[in-house]
């Protein structure tokens, strides 16, 4: 449904949510006709993900475990040199710049350049003899560096779900300077170990900094990936988010391909003649979803299945609809339903009776449904007494906007057809005037009425999975026959990351 789309949490997240790499996953000769969803990512929108980048590889830097460094050198005149460097700890970490780069081999690539980090810690040395080992001296340390990181995350595809690969990690020291602490130090001291600790001291760094960068995109990617799958359940509607295509992997863009299918209680449907083709979508926005008909139908089936195509007017809402105008078959009309009982003690219940059938045109979403309308009154200390009972054929077509946060569900063309009309007041039907009242009461009050009522439930709905946090700019829903597209802009809410990443430690 339009309102299905991916979030995304930095570049590591979305990124790798949104691409896999095939080698273990199998989808056919045809996989395209299996595919209900569809997830295109521009070059824009990659770059402003990588802005996020620094915050990930920071953490990265911070929450690494630097394990104790030990070893020992001969000396000409000392004999052998033995060494430990413990509570190894970052800080002061800057970062001059990030590049992030798409490539056709499957990985996405990124430069961090010119990271400097002030690493702190404790130097124990002292001097072993050929029977013995003393340690004797402590004094702490401080290690400039300045180091280019290099990443090539490459995407595997395991039981149709990504899984990150970022072994691919390279460190480049262009600088690590040893400072120790205190006066009384020789120099000789600083540069034996500025010389023989520098390259153990190197190896340490890029072992641990990889490993946990590594770590963290495998974090990330499960969490977006259970944010996802959040995202488009509610209760126990779900929609089957996994890979249903290889990914399209572009320069100026990244495109996954996801089924789409909708569960309800262990019951799904199939998809095998889906009309996607990445032609369909265009690389002038940062973010595009294509769904198909199927998905929309079927989500739509789901929700009549589990009764919540359901609402109830009482109060004001109902004075609304029945008062939209005044004249004299108005007022025969509501004193023929409501039989003098004020709106308040009188509901007015509105459902499908049937599922409804969805259709994208070009023109808007066209729905179909056979819906009931039932007006109860309420007299006080008796039983409630139906009024009216109603059973339509309804057509609407319907144009979707999403603005201020909103969704905005607008008919601009309408039909109905009365196929059951029961009211206690005429049980003959034989005042055909206020049938005619009620068919236009319906088209003009009350479809509009229940279309907003429908958009208001799935902007809650909505926001409900954190959708309002998102600065989405500039979105457009755009209707076609057969297919849905939503596209727009975007801002990132760095709090967001901030947030996984402080409690993620």
């Amino acid at each position: 449904m339009c309102w299905a789309g991916r979030m995304m949490l930095g570049t590591f997240s979305i990124l790798l949510v949104l691409v896999h790499a095939a080698a273990a996953c199998d989808f056919g000769p045809f996989p395209y006709r299996a595919t209900g969803i569809v997830c295109r990512m521009t070059k824009p929108a990659a770059l402003l993900l990588n802005k996020e980048t620094a915050q990930v590889i920071q953490a990265a830097f911070r929450n690494a475990k630097f394990p104790n460094i030990t070893g020992e050198r001969s000396m000409r005149l000392l004999g052998r040199v033995a060494y430990g460097l413990t509570n190894i700890q970052v800080n002061d970490l800057s970062i001059e710049r990030s590049q992030v780069e798409l490539k056709e081999d499957n990985a996405i690539h990124i430069a961090i350049k010119n990271v400097t980090a002030l690493f702190k810690g404790t130097l124990t040395y002292g001097y072993a003899g050929a029977w013995f080992l003393q340690l004797f001296h402590s004094v702490d340390f401080e290690i400039e560096s300045s180091i280019d990181l290099q990443l090539s995350i490459k995407l595997t595809c395991q039981k149709d779900q990504v899984v990150p690969d970022a072994s691919g990690c390279y460190l480049t020291f262009h600088k690590l300077t040893l400072h120790l602490q205190g006066d009384k130090q020789p120099g000789w001291l600083k540069q034996l170990f500025t010389d023989f600790i520098s390259f153990t001291l190197k190896l340490v760094l890029k072992r641990e900094v990889c490993k946990e960068i590594n770590a963290v995109s495998q974090m990330l990617t499960s969490f977006v990936l259970d944010l996802a799958a959040d995202f488009v359940r509610d209760k126990d509607i779900i929609v089957d988010i996994s890979l249903a295509s290889d990914p399209v992997i572009k320069a100026s863009y990244i495109e996954s391909h996801h089924k789409g299918l909708v569960l309800y209680r262990n019951n799904s449907s199939v998809l095998s003649d889906s009309v996607f083709s990445p032609s369909l979508l265009t690389e002038s926005r940062m973010l595009y979803f294509w769904f198909s008909e199927h998905s929309l139908s079927s989500l739509a089936s789901a929700a009549f299945l589990d009764g919540q195509l359901v609402l109830n007017f009482t109060g004001e809402k109902l004075q609304e609809l029945f008062e939209m105008e005044d004249t004299e078959v108005q007022r025969k009309a509501v004193q023929m339903v409501f039989q003098g009982t004020s709106y308040n003690d009188s509901v007015a219940k509105v459902w499908s009776l049937t599922q409804p059938q969805i259709s994208p045109q070009p023109e808007g979403t066209v729905v179909r449904s056979l819906v009931a309308v039932e007006v109860s009154i309420l007299p006080a200390g008796e039983e409630p007494l139906v009024a009216l009972y109603m059973e339509k054929e309804i057509t609407v077509t319907i144009q979707a906007t999403y603005e201020e946060k909103k969704l905005i569900l607008q008919p601009v063309d309408s039909s109905i057809e009365i196929k059951v009309f029961k009211c206690t007041a005429d049980p003959s039907g034989k005042d055909p005037s206020i049938q005619r009242f009620l068919q236009n009461m319906i088209l003009v009050a009350g479809i509009p009425e229940v279309t907003s009522s429908i958009g208001s439930a799935l902007t809650s709905l909505m926001n409900s999975k954190r959708l309002d946090l998102f600065d989405i700019i500039n979105p457009e829903i755009i209707t076609r026959k057969g297919y849905v597209i939503v596209q727009l802009d975007f801002g990132f809410p760095s709090h967001l990351l901030l947030h996984f990443l402080e409690k993620s430690w």
